[in-house]
């Protein structure tokens, strides 16, 4: 089974479509990540700027804590490989980015079950 973008090994439209919003959640994180870094931002004490930063990153923060918590189970239950990548990979890029990249290739192996 490969990992190619083709219609086969399991690619559907749901697929697709989460793989569409990591590219999106990628684009959008890293845009903005790059103009902080150019920027010369102290980007770990922005997060804590004003209250409404805060509740932001308390909102990123509880729903990435429950996608690590799903990509964990799940990609145990389904004996996907490398699932933890997913987890791991949301501290360098974004858990925007990987969480729906997980979507994407879980759709596949729940596909690729029927």
């Amino acid at each position: 089974m490969g990992y190619g973008f083709a219609m086969r090994d399991n690619w559907d439209k749901i697929s697709f479509t989460y793989l569409a919003l990591a590219i999106a959640g990628l684009v959008g994180t890293w845009y903005y990540n790059l103009q902080a870094i150019l920027a010369g931002s102290n980007f770990f004490a922005d997060w804590s700027s004003t209250p409404a930063v805060l509740s932001a990153t308390t909102d990123l923060l509880v729903v990435a804590s429950v996608a690590s918590i799903f990509i964990f189970i799940e990609g145990r239950r389904l004996s996907m490989k490398y699932w933890w990548l997913y987890i791991l990979g949301s501290f360098i890029t974004a858990i925007a980015f990987t969480f729906p990249l997980f979507l994407a290739n879980r759709q596949r192996k729940l596909k690729a079950r029927k």
